[in-house]
C-alpha cells in the first residue's frame, strides 16, 4: 500500500512539472486548428456530409478543410474501409432509435453517436453490463439515453456495432492504440490500458517498440508492455490513411483476435491539452518537416 501511495505521487508529481498547462507551440497549433475547423459557419454540415462506400476520393476533398468530414465515426470508417481497413461490424445506424430492436443484437455490442469524444455515451455492452462503468443497463434505459442525446443536436446519430474482441479472445475495454502521424510518417504509438472513460494507463512507443518517455500526463504511467500481434498491421494501415489525411492526425486501432481494428480520427487531441514538455517539441518537429506551412 506504501508503495502504491509514493508511485501515485511520484505521477502527481511529474503531471504538474512536466506538463505544458499554458500550451506549447504544438498545442497552439492544435488549438488553431480546432477554432479554424469548428468555428466555421459550414463546420456541422461538413462533418455529417452524407458520404458513401463508393464516394469518390476527389468528392471527400471537395471542400475546403474536408478533413472535418472524416470526425463523424460513420464517416470514418467508411474512409478507413476504402483504404482497405478492417472495421467493426455494424448491425444498426441511424436516429430512430424507437424502431431499433434489440433483441436482433447479439449478446455483446458496441453503441457509440457519430460525433463526440472522450467515450461520452459509448456503452461496451455484455449481457447488459457496461465496461465502461461497471453498471447494468435495460434496453429501455439506453433507448432513453439515446433518444435524449439525439433530441440535443439534430446531426447526431448513434452506430451499433460489434464488440470486438482482445487478442486473447476477451470482451472488455479495448486496448487503445493511438498513432501520431504526419502525411504518411509515424512520431508516436500512445498506448491507453483504459479502466473507464476517464481513467487508465498510458504508455508510448516508437515505431519499432522502443518504449519512450509518456507523451502526455492524462493518464497514470503505466509500465513496459508487449506489442500487439497485429503491431504491423496497425502502422501499415495508419500511415496508408495518414498519407491520405496529408494533415497531422492522431488516429486509433484496435488489436483483435481477428487484427487490427480501424478506431477513429483525431485531428484535435485534447485540444493540445496535457502533451509533455518534451512531446510537444517532438510533435512539433514532426509537424514542421513532413506537414510545412499546413493546418
Amino acid at each position: 500500500m506504501l508503495q502504491l501511495i509514493k508511485n501515485g505521487l511520484r505521477f502527481t508529481l511529474n503531471a504538474f512539472t512536466d506538463t505544458n498547462k499554458d500550451g506549447g507551440e504544438f498545442a497552439k497549433r492544435i488549438m488553431h486548428r480546432h477554432r479554424t475547423f469548428w468555428s466555421a459557419a459550414d463546420a456541422e454540415l461538413v462533418r455529417n456530409a452524407s458520404m458513401h462506400a463508393d464516394t469518390s476520393l476527389d468528392e471527400w476533398q471537395a471542400v475546403d478543410h474536408w478533413q472535418r468530414t472524416l470526425s463523424n465515426k460513420y464517416n470514418a470508417r467508411l474512409f478507413a474501409q476504402m483504404h482497405g481497413c478492417r472495421v467493426a461490424d455494424l448491425y444498426w445506424k441511424g436516429r430512430e432509435v424507437s424502431q431499433l430492436n434489440f433483441s436482433d443484437l447479439p449478446d455483446q455490442y458496441v453503441i457509440r453517436p457519430t460525433i463526440g469524444h472522450s467515450c461520452n455515451l459509448v456503452f461496451l455492452m455484455d449481457k447488459g453490463l457496461n465496461h465502461m462503468d461497471k453498471r447494468f443497463y435495460s434496453k429501455e434505459a439506453l433507448r432513453e439515453i439515446m433518444a435524449a442525446a439525439l433530441k440535443k443536436n439534430p446531426y447526431q446519430e448513434f452506430l451499433i456495432e460489434e464488440f470486438v474482441r482482445s487478442e486473447g479472445g476477451e470482451y472488455t475495454i479495448p486496448v487503445d492504440y493511438k498513432l501520431s502521424l504526419f502525411n504518411g510518417e509515424l512520431a508516436v504509438i500512445n498506448v491507453i490500458n483504459r479502466t473507464s472513460p476517464k481513467a487508465g494507463l498510458s504508455s508510448s512507443y516508437d515505431e519499432n517498440w522502443n518504449m519512450l518517455e509518456d507523451i502526455c500526463r492524462l493518464y497514470q504511467h503505466a509500465p513496459y508492455q508487449e506489442p500487439p500481434a497485429c503491431l504491423n498491421e496497425i502502422i501499415s494501415n495508419a500511415k496508408k490513411l495518414s498519407k491520405t489525411y496529408g494533415i497531422f492526425v492522431r488516429i486509433d486501432f484496435y488489436a483483435t483476435d481477428k487484427g487490427a481494428v480501424f478506431g477513429e480520427f483525431t485531428p484535435t487531441p485534447g485540444q493540445g491539452r496535457g502533451f509533455t514538455t518534451k512531446a510537444d517539441k517532438m510533435l512539433l518537429d514532426y509537424w514542421d518537416r513532413h506537414c510545412p506551412g499546413m493546418i
